[in-house]
């Protein structure tokens, strides 16, 4: 096989060049290393990582960053970093291709605490967030204000949810709010820590008093509402906690408990100013909604209003 039908995923590149995933996500983002998308999975051929390894030995030998014997930069569309699970942003991300000839999505299926958290490091552009905040009722906002602190921001409705908690199908266990977490006769099968499942179900244990060591399962983790519906589907556990749609996509029993707001984060500056224009105009547009409601239950009634904004 030569050097040309060879592609590489992230988590290899980042092994052979001994850096992490972060640094490579970071790389790709500047447009140092070119990247492109199969599925949900992000691939660099081998003759691009071999051109960003020349292009790296050769810089300690331009005398600096301004000199004439500089190459030329090629123009090239700018990456914008978007991150979170729901396939709803597949579409976003699409569509934002579609319209700006500038603009390079790259996806990142992180959960929606972790992407907050790597926005605040500067790792990506547009986080989505379904984050529940027990204490206030709300969804979102408490926890935008306290991570991000000291930088302006803006919140925008991306489309509403319910969610609530995958039964197997007849709903044996009789299975018909939160305080049957508790139950001895119950298992649960959990989300990974930093996703916003986990919270919505850490924060229903707190507010019912639940403590995590009496739910059977606590640890037992999947890392998508697929992943999760599936183990209820296949009886790996008898509750789970998800949205609606992955129960339809698996077959599963659902219990609507919570209809969750999912918004989009960008952080306000004068480079993302353009790009927070265009998605406001890609929200209010009819094409996206058109396909947003062809994808079914979403609640588009808020899609594109601002939540929250510094000034």
């Amino acid at each position: 096989m030569t050097i040309n039908n060879i592609s590489y995923t992230i988590e290899e590149i980042a092994s052979l060049l001994k850096v992490s995933k972060l640094t490579v996500y970071d790389l790709i983002k500047k447009n140092e290393l070119l990247s492109y998308r199969v599925g949900r999975q992000m691939r660099v051929d081998a003759s691009d990582l071999e051109n960003y390894k020349e292009r790296s030995k050769n810089k300690s030998s331009y005398p600096n960053e301004n000199s004439s014997q500089m190459p030329s930069a090629i123009e090239s569309p700018k990456t914008f970093v978007i991150s979170g699970q729901d396939i709803a942003l597949d579409l976003l991300a699409k569509q934002l291709e579609k319209e700006s000839s500038t603009i390079r999505p790259l996806r990142l299926y992180n959960g929606s605490l972790n992407s907050l958290i790597s926005m605040y490091n500067d790792q990506c552009d547009l986080v989505s967030l379904h984050l529940f905040d027990g204490d206030t009722g709300t969804y979102n906002i408490p926890y935008v204000k306290k991570i991000l602190t000291g930088f302006p921001f803006i919140v925008i409705n991306f489309l509403s949810r319910w969610a609530g908690l995958y039964v197997q199908n007849g709903n044996p266990k009789n299975i018909s709010n939160w305080t049957d977490l508790n139950r001895e006769d119950v298992s649960i099968v959990n989300r990974e820590k930093g996703s916003g499942a986990r919270i919505l179900l850490d924060e229903q244990l707190r507010i019912h008093g639940i403590r995590s060591i009496d739910v059977n399962g606590y640890h037992a983790e999947e890392t998508s509402h697929l992943t999760v519906a599936a183990a209820i589907a296949g009886e790996k556990a008898d509750i789970g906690v998800g949205i609606e749609h992955a129960a339809k996509i698996t077959g599963v029993g659902f219990i609507p408990l919570i209809k969750e707001r999912y918004d989009l984060v960008l952080v306000k500056n004068e480079k993302n100013e353009p790009l927070i224009q265009k998605i406001k105009e890609i929200l209010s547009s009819n094409v996206i909604k058109a396909e947003l409601n062809t994808m079914g239950d979403y609640d588009l009634t808020e899609t594109g209003k601002i939540m929250y904004e510094t000034f």
